[in-house]
């Protein structure tokens, strides 16, 4: 896909109309072009060409919009990073993407200076929101810089296969995940949003999450793509999410199930007017039917839509028909993939039997940046082995069941239980560690630590919570840890965390 074409023509549709609201700021298709362009020369300027991958670690701001768009006008690589990570987490992600632009704002316990130092690769930092007057030594102002860039837009040959986007699903320290995206896989999510509803350039759509997250990079596309006006929250909260949604007569908008509680279970949802939401789609939401009628009775003409979907297979794979109110399921496929249920040897399974998911097809990522033997162990013969566990109905509707493999869901945000045992092994009174997903009826699951002390150390619950903290960001952080004499371990001495996973459900 190439983005420069696309918000070419929604500008010459919808130049003036307002494509994005950032709090009191409003910023027209026009305006949206001119600001990506710029930055796209900025980093012309700092030695960016095609393929060079420049990385972006900001909240939700416009600046993170044009972050993107700029990197697509280039042929370069975006690297969009989750402004929770830590240092040790930056700077691996950095490092390993080999990041040679760095665009950040400040944040009080991130150490710029160091991560500079630590990641070969970085040639240039460009600053967010620092004042003119009292430049930062050796690091580069954004809006003094793009204040003075050039409008026109850079000459460059990009192809499908070029390589688009490396997003990291777990910023681990020991061996952090790059889904490795090409242009091609830009036109995954919008396909989907076309096939699956009814966007129209008469809609609102409201983001509130990370647009890091797959799931706000979409946001960004269905702006440009189908030129609605898009609303971007800087983080989420229940009660503002729910002013906007009055306020700007807000269509529609997808979200995780934390998100979608916390906003059925805010006391003054009666106050609102949130009579002009046409659907929602949340993805892996619970499928009650209590909660799905607290939803029509705040929601009257909205139709409620289930999804599911993986940052590796252009999200959303699978969402609920307009005209079907099975939210026990989460919908059927997308035309651009194929799903199966396979058993352990790969054979396909018949409806009704619970096997691993395997979606094939063009949405299927590349493979983990420089990482094979990640990519191998999931994608075999341009199919992608999911991990997760699912059945289809005899009507081809798909239900979600579990998880195969070592992976976290916690409010839709991934964490992978060997990371976050990378971190507590920092920790000098660790002699071992086991982490594991515990469910969780608001985030769907939640991540429980049972941690062995070396003899002699001494360490409370607090304490480990503390230093867990201090190198994770902050969904990864177990909400449960256990300190205990000894692990479970099997008859090769490895820890048996299937034992664990059983205490933990009956426990």
């Amino acid at each position: 896909m190439d983005i420069r074409k696309v918000l070419a023509a929604t500008v010459e549709k919808f130049g003036s109309k307002a494509g994005l609201v950032f709090g009191e700021d409003r910023f027209s298709f026009a305006e949206l072009q001119t600001n990506a362009v710029k930055l796209a020369n900025t980093l012309k300027d700092c030695g960016i060409t095609k393929g060079d991958r420049v990385a972006f670690f900001l909240p939700n701001s416009p600046e993170y919009v044009y972050c993107y768009l700029a990197c697509f006008y280039l042929g370069a690589v975006g690297v969009p990073l989750d402004f929770m990570l830590k240092n040790d987490e930056l700077s691996s992600c950095l490092g390993h993407s080999e990041t040679k632009v760095l665009i950040a704002k400040n944040r009080a316990d991130i150490s710029l200076e160091s991560i500079r130092e630590t990641v070969d690769s970085l040639k240039t930092i460009i600053l967010c929101g620092e004042a003119a007057d009292e430049p930062p030594k050796d690091y580069v102002l954004y809006n003094a810089v793009t204040a003075k860039a050039k409008t026109t837009s850079p000459e460059v040959i990009i192809k499908d296969s070029d390589p688009a986007l490396i997003m990291y699903t777990s910023g681990t320290t020991g061996n952090p995940k790059g889904i490795l995206l090409n242009y091609k896989h830009l036109e995954g999510s919008p396909k989907a949003m076309e096939h699956f509803v009814d966007l129209t350039d008469k809609d609102i759509k409201l983001a509130a999450l990370p647009l890091s997250h797959i799931g706000g990079f979409i946001y960004i596309q269905n702006c440009i793509l189908f030129g609605i006006t898009l609303i971007l929250m800087d983080r989420f909260n229940p009660f503002k999410f729910l002013e906007n949604i009055q306020r700007y007569r807000v269509t529609c908008f997808h979200l995780v199930p934390a998100m979608y509680n916390a906003i059925l279970s805010l006391k003054e949802i009666e106050r609102f007017d949130l009579s002009s939401l046409r659907w929602v789609v949340v993805f892996g939401a619970p499928s009650s039917p209590e909660i799905l009628a607290r939803f029509h009775k705040y929601c009257p003409n909205a139709r409620f839509l289930n999804g599911w979907g993986m940052t590796e297979t252009c999200p959303p794979n699978t969402v609920t028909p307009m005209d079907s109110d099975n939210i026990a399921s989460v919908g059927k496929p997308a035309p651009s993939c194929s799903i199966m249920i396979v058993d352990d040897d790969g054979n396909e399974l018949a409806p009704g039997e619970i096997g691993e998911i395997v979606i094939s097809g063009w949405v299927v990522m590349a493979g983990y940046y420089k990482d094979p033997e990640a990519t191998a162990a999931v994608k075999r013969d341009g199919k992608l082995y999911t991990g997760d566990l699912g059945r289809f109905d005899q009507n081809g509707f798909l239900y979600i069941v579990g998880r195969k493999k070592e992976m976290i869901k916690v409010a839709g945000q991934i964490v992978y239980a060997p990371e976050v045992e990378a971190a507590f092994y920092k920790n000098e009174n660790i002699a071992e560690a086991a982490v594991i997903g515990v469910p969780d009826k608001m985030r769907g699951e939640a991540v429980k630590a049972v941690v062995v002390l070396k003899e002699g150390a001494a360490a409370t619950v607090d304490d480990l919570r503390y230093f867990a903290k201090e190198h994770l960001a902050h969904f990864k952080v177990p909400q449960f840890i256990e300190i205990r004499r000894e692990l479970p371990k099997n008859r090769t001495g490895k820890i048996d965390k299937s034992i664990l996973q059983k205490e933990a459900s009956i426990s």
